[in-house]
């Protein structure tokens, strides 16, 4: 069964961490780019990162600022989104994509599969 199942998610404070991990059992994972996208209610999903085929090529949504860090291991089939310093602003459902080529991008027309997403509340 084609499937992509996110964990990791809760309440932090502002300033906290939390790492987010994607289980995936879809075709050729290994030759797929992943991504996590994010929605909060009432806006639009909106792309945080994206990680190639390989972990080599990394990319990261402006607002990200250096507080993310998007992994993968190809050998557990799983993907990873370590957050820091998390804000308010990033609370949202955290959503696991599964590309259709080796480098994803920004475009949720580049993935294939996705995840049911896992809920981050950031509040005090």
């Amino acid at each position: 069964q084609v499937q992509l199942v996110e964990s990791g998610g809760g309440l932090v404070q502002p300033g906290g961490s939390l790492t987010l991990s994607c289980a995936a059992s879809v075709p050729m994972f290994n030759y797929r780019s992943m991504a996590w996208f994010r929605q909060a209610p009432g806006k639009e999903r909106e792309f945080v990162a994206t990680v190639s085929w390989n972990g080599d090529r990394r990319f990261f949504a402006r607002f990200v600022n250096g507080r993310f860090t998007i992994s993968r291991d190809n050998t557990k089939n799983m993907t990873y989104l370590q957050m820091n310093n998390l804000k308010s602003e990033d609370t949202a459902a955290y959503i696991c994509a599964a590309g259709r080529k080796l480098i994803g991008s920004e475009e949720t027309s580049d993935y294939d599969y996705w995840g049911q997403g896992t809920q981050v509340t950031v509040s005090s």
